[in-house]
């Protein structure tokens, strides 16, 4: 039996690349197997490790990457498997951060790249590898344009549900990054949005790689600002600068973000949605192991 499976989403990035997916995988005698709908590649992911794989690639965006991990933990097989990444999605982000840029880099890492072991993150009891935002809505991740990400990353989000949402409502919180032994909390306030970066670095161009493998979250706080005050993208870049009044940044191994709304925070664990009153977020350091790229730099350098 192949010792490597391609779990493989047919609608991402608009269904485009199954012929080259096939002929490729074909060549290498890995196996597919398509994920139909919306939560099928877990399933897929977890029959996969009781098959015996070795290898589960995940082909498709960064929610198909997080349904094949979410197959994984509920396997309790991170100590049994490696996963690869193939990036079909429209963004690919995490993809990007560990060096897989297109099909053709992603093969020739499956066939005889370099292996990491690397963090990932607990929102309770959902694994996410890149980033977990709360307060940013669905609606707008999937109409930020690709331009705008281009230009300032991933926390282009935040302008959009600016654009978007008629009255945004500030989120109030509370975030104890689990030292304070619930003296005092690290943060209390209102926020426009809270992100834990374990792939990604919140910076000032919202796209760099965070440091996988040193057991803490990167996490921004975006305090509470005009809206008039960010409808501008220059504005929002020199927001997202280092030295911003209205960011607050540090570096964590636990989370406990506790709402003071009645409504529930939206969370995005990956680009999948999730509603929680309360979210606890914890690193859990050294547990997969993942095919890279060349463009993977194990210790990247702080922006």
């Amino acid at each position: 039996m192949a010792e490597t499976v391609i779990i493989y989403n047919p609608q991402s990035g608009g269904g485009s690349h199954a012929d080259e997916v096939g002929a490729r995988a074909d060549l290498y005698e890995y196996t597919v197997e398509r994920s139909e709908r919306a939560g099928e590649a877990v399933t897929l992911a977890r029959e996969a490790v009781e098959a015996g794989y070795s290898t589960i690639v995940a082909g498709g965006g960064d929610g198909t990457v997080n349904e094949v991990v979410q197959g994984i933990d509920r396997a309790d097989a991170f100590d049994d498997v490696t996963l690869g990444i193939l990036p079909l999605g429209t963004g690919n982000n995490f993809a990007k951060q560990i060096g897989i840029t297109d099909l053709e880099t992603a093969f020739a890492a499956l066939d005889d790249g370099v292996r990491r072991t690397i963090d990932i993150g607990m929102a309770t009891d959902r694994p996410f590898v890149n980033s977990c935002v709360a307060g940013l809505t669905a609606t707008s991740v999937s109409e930020t344009s690709g331009g705008l990400k281009s230009r300032i990353g991933g926390l282009a989000y935040v302008l959009t549900t600016l654009r978007t949402v008629t009255e945004f409502e500030p989120l109030r919180l509370t975030v104890d990054d689990g030292t304070s032994d619930g003296d005092a909390p690290t943060w209390s306030g209102e926020a426009l949005c809270v992100v834990v970066g374990n792939g990604r670095q919140f910076a000032a161009d919202g796209t760099t790689q965070a440091d996988m493998e040193d057991g803490l979250f990167e996490v921004v706080i975006v305090k509470d600002v005009p809206a008039i005050d960010l409808m501008s993208e220059r504005v929002l870049e020199r927001l997202f600068g280092q030295d911003s009044a209205h960011i607050d940044r540090f570096r964590a191994s636990s989370l406990d973000v506790r709402s003071h709304s009645s409504d529930p925070v939206r969370f995005s664990l990956d680009g999948e949605t999730i509603q929680r009153h309360d979210l606890v977020v914890d690193v859990r350091p050294n547990t997969l192991r993942l095919v890279v790229g060349e463009g993977y730099d194990p210790a990247p350098t702080d922006t």
